[in-house]
């Protein structure tokens, strides 16, 4: 008869109950896909009410709410260019009832720009569920800039260096770092001059204290149509419906500059994968409505769908490229 010590007894009960509870989640796994959501669920908007992100999230929150047969409550958590409300939704449980409708692109920059202040990683912290609208930036300049398009600009700009400036709406947003981008690519030399939002360098561009921007299409579009800014490109790989008669950067002479302004839903860090699984399915179906689609074209957002790997993968892309150009260009935090 094998004598079982009182050590050896405690470690075989400890064996028996990890044994039992890892057997018990894995069981529990069908069952929760089975029952989620029991309950409403929050999307959080880390930006203001109004904004292109806000009115993204709520459009896809309405239609998530119905494909999922539970309320998608929309709580917007502004502050600190997003980082405080994609830091609160990092830190939540992973149980599938708080997300985050995000701008990756503008999360992936101040991941890498501050990452002792950010609050999250942006490769870590969070379960990519999926991309659902990208929106282009526009090259715009004011009505005193001699320049009718993108290659007469180039050549203005490389006849006098750090003679020309160009507005951004703050340091280390996209608009940044699309003109860092684009000062490299064209080779040219214009002074960067920070606002705190698109309004005010908008504001300067069409009253002349600046020359150029990268700025979003739904921020420049009724400025251009306006004749108050004339559109130089459009940063993506075809022309925009909004836009029809104004060229791509490729077409314009710059091939390489392409950067369109991501956004996507989000999970904490861990989420398990049969509510992944269900959100990752509603969200295809949200996205592949008219309604859905109308809407974010109207606000100059392309609507799109990615699945979980996919959207892991596109913003991974982001945190390297940005990473790139803000190493490269030596931008910091403020």
């Amino acid at each position: 008869m094998t004598h079982r010590t009182p050590l050896f007894q405690a470690f075989s009960r400890r064996s028996a109950v990890l044994a039992l509870t890892t057997l018990a989640s894995a069981a529990a796994f069908p069952a929760m896909a089975q029952t989620y959501p029991e309950r409403p669920i929050k999307l959080v908007v880390p930006y203001t009410a109004g904004g292109a992100t806000d009115v993204i999230g709520r459009v896809v929150g309405l239609q998530l709410a119905t494909a999922l047969g539970q309320p998608v409550v929309v709580e917007n958590r502004a502050g600190a260019a997003g980082n405080l409300g994609a830091a609160f939704v990092a830190r939540e449980k992973p149980d599938g009832y708080t997300l985050i409708l995000g701008a990756l692109t503008s999360h992936s920059i101040n991941s890498v720009l501050q990452p002792a202040t950010a609050g999250f990683d942006m490769e870590k912290s969070f379960t990519p569920i999926s991309v659902v609208g990208r929106v282009p930036l526009v090259v715009a300049v004011g009505p005193s800039v001699k320049a009718n398009n993108l290659k007469e600009f180039i050549a203005l700009a490389k006849s006098k260096p750090d003679g020309l400036n160009y507005g951004s709406s703050g340091n280390g947003s996209p608009q940044h770092l699309a003109a860092e981008l684009f000062k490299r690519q064209a080779d040219v030399k214009i002074v960067h001059v920070p606002y705190k939002g698109s309004p005010q360098a908008l504001n300067d561009l069409m009253g002349g204290q600046v020359d150029v921007v990268f700025d979003t299409l739904p921020a420049t579009q009724a400025f251009i149509k306006g004749s108050k800014l004339r559109a130089l490109a459009v940063t993506t790989p075809t022309r925009q419906a909004a836009l029809p008669d104004v060229p791509t950067a490729a077409e314009a002479g710059l091939a390489e500059f392409e950067i369109t302004s991501m956004f996507g839903v989000l999970g904490p860090a861990g989420l398990p994968e049969p509510i992944l699984t269900k959100l990752s399915a509603a969200l295809k179906s949200v996205m592949e409505k008219k309604e859905v689609k109308d809407s974010l074209l109207a606000q100059g957002a392309s609507p799109v769908y990615t699945t979980p790997v996919e959207t892991r993968r596109q913003i991974q892309a982001e945190v390297a490229r940005w990473s790139k150009v803000i190493k490269d260009s030596n931008i910091k935090a403020d």
